[in-house]
């Protein structure tokens, strides 16, 4: 028996809605990236881009556990000299919560071409309105 390998024509894709109201951060960027580089269908192929197209809302009620709103930080470095900046996560979540939950699913997937092929199709709101309504998205229960 031979062992099946995906075509990247032959794969079809569906578009899941999840709700990230009340979720943590990190158990939910690890069920998105899962079903953005395709590891729940039987198809899976490594090499391939077999994953589906994600949408988050409710951003903006995303839940850290512990002391991580405090202790926890996110270092980004502005292009200029000495431009290394620092801020808490409860500053950035107040700030862009859907760049939080986006940088952490980055984050989970490749760190090559076929990772910047996925997160292309992951769309993340902090409201409960998305843009993606023609797609019929169907509601993914984590």
């Amino acid at each position: 028996m031979k062992t099946y390998m995906a075509k990247p024509n032959e794969v079809d894709r569906k578009w899941y809605l999840i709700d990230a109201e009340g979720k943590t951060l990190g158990r939910l960027a690890t069920e998105v990236a899962t079903l953005l580089r395709g590891k729940h269908k039987p198809t899976y192929t490594p090499h391939v881009d077999t994953g589906d197209n994600v949408i988050v809302i409710n951003c903006s009620k995303i839940v850290l556990t512990g002391n991580k709103l405090d202790q926890k930080t996110h270092k980004y470095h502005t292009g200029y000299p000495g431009g290394l900046k620092e801020i808490t996560y409860k500053d950035f979540l107040d700030k862009t919560p859907d760049k939080a939950v986006y940088l952490a699913i980055k984050g989970m997937l490749p760190k090559n071409k076929l990772g910047r092929k996925m997160i292309k199709k992951l769309r993340v709101y902090s409201g409960s309105e998305h843009e993606q309504q023609a797609q019929q998205p169907e509601v993914y229960e984590l």
